[in-house]
């Protein structure tokens, strides 16, 4: 199963794209890994998430697993994100997309079409950061089912 981690518009600050690039690297030698990126939504507001919505959607395939990342979602320590991640990979799915929302949110119909919701902290943190700490989090996930010692370090 390939994983993607999805993201509207593109990181403007260098220190985030330093640490993108870090685990994207490290994350290519434990799985089929894709860091994708769709175009910024010219909209305002809730036409905004609308039109973020109907760009997710138009991109998503039904054999898809899609998990949001979201305030709402599950929260999972490492441990347990790594185990729940290896029973994602062991399902039939062609695509596991994790998806990080613009700053306004996913739009009704996005919710609708996840399978799950995912949440990194009770904090909240902008849609930018979440992407280095996501990437982090998938490459420990990945050393925890590997037994490597990246997780104790």
């Amino acid at each position: 199963m390939k994983v993607e981690l999805w993201a509207i518009g593109k990181t403007n600050e260098r220190y985030l794209e330093e640490g993108i690039a870090l685990y994207k690297k490290r994350l290519k030698h434990y799985l089929p890994f894709e860091w994708v990126i769709l175009p910024d939504v010219k909209a305002a507001g809730a036409q905004l998430k609308e039109r973020e919505g109907e760009l997710v959607l138009s991109r998503i395939k039904s054999e898809d697993w899609l998990a949001l990342l979201d305030e709402k979602g599950q929260l999972m320590g490492s441990e347990a994100f790594a185990a729940h991640l290896d029973k994602r990979l062991q399902q039939s799915h062609r695509r596991l997309i994790f998806l990080i929302g613009g700053a306004y949110g996913f739009s009704p119909a996005v919710y609708q079409r996840a399978n799950e919701m995912m949440s990194l902290s009770p904090m909240t943190f902008s849609h930018q950061m979440v992407r280095v700490f996501f990437l982090e989090q998938l490459y420990r996930a990945m050393t925890i089912l590997r037994h490597e010692p990246y997780h104790n370090g």
